[in-house]
């Protein structure tokens, strides 16, 4: 989130052309080679929301490659240069959980979806730890201005060296959990790390996992296809393949003590993660494990009880609510959409409900998730009563979900 913000700005690009236009003029502030990253664009806002594609940029971007991604982060937009250093071509297959999304003839267009974005994200330059440390402290300045005096954060472990070093020259303005990725759980594991280890500033021992995609890429994983993308139904995240590949890492990062947290969207991803839950605490008994499903945005209402019998954490972010629903309709329908963002039924189910932003994904500010865990009015100004106004949650509530629940 703190990176994002020195990168290119296009999340209220408003116009296919005006989208061109900001990569353009922030390219011409660069040296040749430098990467241009950052985005944060949005094509539902475009007039019959085309995905773009490299053609747009590739005229204004000649010297410099190009990704920037879209404000989920679960597909981006590489222009040509991008591409030929990822060594992404006509003859490139679709990774497993990802899509090179091609024209009619078969060319790349740019846009790479999930495990599609691995080959350019390595190729382009590590941040060194100095560098890190620069932009998180434009992140604490921040969470201190509107506030925020903890919070959670799924990051590669160079991260979490930067976050120690400012703790030990006391600049930690707020306290910080420290989620290191799933698929390498077992580093902590062997260096006999248990969740929640650390002091009052960094604290780790969480592992941040991905069982599908995004709804606004297609990605997230339902069981039934998407109505206004037939062909598919999304994607399960690449770390779920081979078969039983997530079931044996959670089983292995709980035995060694440590939390799970993995990001769940779609009615068949979320559904698949309280399986895996509920297999973990049969093969290693009763504890206070904490377990989370990041986002839980649209339940089968079959799964709804399982929340609050399981005991698993939903971990929200409410300001998604009135943001995506301007258009999730479109995508799965009024019917999938009435446990969409399910905040009402998962309280009264009993699930403990802890809320968050996602920044950079979503705004920062505390303030604007409460608005929209009670209001649900959505951003475009179309539902004054709340969109799905049966999931509202009251004030109290949202506060308790934001302090308490987090």
């Amino acid at each position: 989130g703190s990176a994002e913000r020195s990168g290119v700005q296009l999340r209220d690009a408003a116009t296919p052309e005006e989208f061109t236009r900001r990569i353009g003029e922030f390219a011409k502030k660069l040296p040749k080679s430098e990467w241009i990253l950052g985005g944060s664009w949005d094509h539902e806002l475009w007039a019959g929301a085309p995905l773009p594609q490299r053609e747009w940029i590739d005229k204004v971007t000649p010297d410099n490659p190009v990704f920037v991604s879209r404000y989920d982060g679960h597909m981006a937009l590489a222009n040509s240069v991008a591409l030929r250093l990822a060594g992404i071509t006509r003859e490139s297959k679709d990774p497993r959980g990802g899509t090179i999304v091609r024209d009619a003839k078969g060319e790349p267009t740019g846009v790479l979806k999930d495990a599609a974005m691995e080959p350019v994200f390595a190729v382009i330059p590590t941040p060194t730890v100095e560098q890190r440390m620069r932009a998180i402290r434009a992140g604490l300045a921040e969470a201190q201005r509107l506030g925020v005096t903890g919070f959670h954060d799924m990051s590669p472990p160079l991260d979490l060296r930067a976050f120690q070093k400012l703790a030990a020259q006391g600049e930690m303005t707020a306290r910080v959990y420290f989620a290191t990725p799933l698929e390498q759980w077992e580093a902590p594991a062997r260096a006999g790390i248990l969740a929640g280890f650390g002091n009052e500033w960094v604290r780790t021992g969480a592992l941040k996992g991905y069982a599908d995609g995004s709804l606004g890429s297609t990605t997230a994983w339902f069981f039934e296809a998407y109505d206004d993308a037939p062909e598919t139904s999304g994607l399960p995240a690449s770390m779920m393949f081979p078969e039983g590949n997530m079931q044996k890492m959670a089983l292995g990062a709980d035995g060694a003590g440590l939390q799970l947290v993995v990001h769940a969207i779609g009615d068949k991803a979320i559904r698949y993660m309280l399986d895996v839950f509920a297999e973990v605490e049969k093969e290693d008994g009763p504890a206070d494990r904490r377990l989370r499903i990041e986002h839980a945005q649209h339940i089968h209402p079959d799964d709804m009880a399982r929340f609050g019998k399981q005991k698993v954490i939903a971990s929200m972010q409410p300001y998604h609510a009135i943001d995506d629903g301007r258009w999730a309709a479109k995508r799965i329908g009024a019917k999938r959409c009435e446990t969409t963002y399910a905040f009402r039924s998962l309280l009264d189910a009993g699930a403990p409900l802890a809320f968050g932003s996602d920044w950079p994904v979503a705004p920062l500010s505390p303030w604007w998730g409460m608005y929209a865990a009670v209001t649900r009015r959505t951003l475009d100004g179309k539902n004054p009563g709340g969109w799905v106004p049966a999931q509202k949650i009251t004030l109290e509530e949202a506060i308790h979900a934001y302090t308490m629940g987090a």
